[in-house]
This record gives structure tokens, C-alpha cells and sequence, in this order.
């Protein structure tokens, strides 16, 4: 991969980021009676509780590569390795996600979120 692929997968990354932010500012704006009641239960189902947030994280990520859903699977990469996941650990996670997924769901682990890893991990070093 020439640097310029790499530039532009690297602006895909962050610009999906940006997209799923600003969409959710809109919301927020346009219905912030369910935005709040939103976050709020999705905030209290992140918590640490009997299970740890980095584990939730590799819960929803894995769920989000199973729903073929790309900006949480974006999303959910970046909370994984905020919540200090190892990249063998994300691709473990995904390991049992491609046994329920198959196919779909292992091209999703092997592009896009290794894709985003690098892009995520680069852009905070």
C-alpha cells in the first residue's frame, strides 16, 4: 500500500468518526428529549460494573462487526483500545464474532477494523 492509500484510508477512519458525531449532534439538537434518555442509558450500560468496560467494549465491537455496522465497528475499535485492548486481544474477540459471523464477519476484522487500529493508533501517538 503507497502512502497516499494509506492517507486516504487514514481520512476514511476519522471522517467516519466525524460523520457519526455530527449526526448525533443533529439528533441531539432536532429530539434532545430521546437524545438524552439515549446516552444516558447507553452511558449506564458502558459503566463498570460486574463486567469491566474494556470488556463491554470488546462485547460491542463484536457485535458491531456481527451487524455489519461500520461506524460502530469504528467506533467501538477506538473504545476498545481506549480502554487499553491489545490488538491480539480486539482480533481474539473477533476470532469467536467470524464463528457466529463466518465470512462477513471475518472480512470486516481483517479490513476495517485492523484498517482502524493503525489509523486510531497513529493518530494518538
Amino acid at each position: 500500500m503507497n502512502q497516499s492509500q494509506d492517507n486516504q484510508e487514514t481520512s476514511l477512519i476519522q471522517q467516519a468518526l466525524h460523520d457519526y458525531k455530527a449526526g448525533l449532534g443533529h439528533f441531539t439538537e432536532q429530539i434532545p428529549h430521546i437524545a438524552r434518555k439515549y446516552n444516558a442509558f447507553t452511558e449506564a450500560c458502558f459503566e463498570e460494573g460486574e463486567l469491566s468496560q474494556k470488556e463491554k467494549q470488546l462485547i460491542a465491537l463484536g457485535l458491531s462487526v456481527y451487524s455489519q455496522d461500520e461506524y460502530c465497528i469504528i467506533y467501538h475499535t477506538q473504545g476498545c483500545l481506549d480502554q487499553g485492548c491489545s490488538e491480539k486481544e480486539i482480533l481474539e474477540a473477533l476470532g469467536v464474532t467470524a464463528a457466529f459471523g463466518g465470512g462477513a464477519a471475518m472480512s470486516q476484522a481483517v479490513t476495517l477494523v485492523q484498517e482502524a487500529i493503525q489509523d486510531l493508533q497513529q493518530n494518538t501517538h
